[in-house]
C-alpha cells in the first residue's frame, strides 16, 4: 500500500514538472512568432498538468484559445 501511495506522489510529480516545463516553452514559442496567448504558471496550470498530464496542457492552451475568439 505504501508503494502504491508513493507511486501516485511521483507520478504526479513528474507530470506537474513536465507540464510546467511544456507551458513554459510553448509560451517561449508562441511569443517569438507573436501571438499573445500564454498560459500563466501558477497553482492552477500546476495542479491540471499533474492530474491530466499532457492533455491537461492542451486542454489549458484550448481554453485561452477560445476565449480569444
Amino acid at each position: 500500500m505504501d508503494e502504491n501511495r508513493s507511486s501516485i506522489v511521483v507520478n504526479f510529480i513528474v507530470r506537474a514538472v513536465i507540464g510546467l516545463g511544456v507551458i513554459f516553452f510553448t509560451n517561449e514559442i508562441l511569443a517569438s512568432r507573436g501571438i499573445s496567448v500564454a498560459v500563466g504558471l501558477n497553482g492552477l496550470s500546476l495542479l491540471t498538468s499533474g492530474t491530466l498530464g499532457l492533455p491537461g496542457v492542451c486542454l489549458l492552451y484550448g481554453i485561452l484559445f477560445y476565449q480569444n475568439l
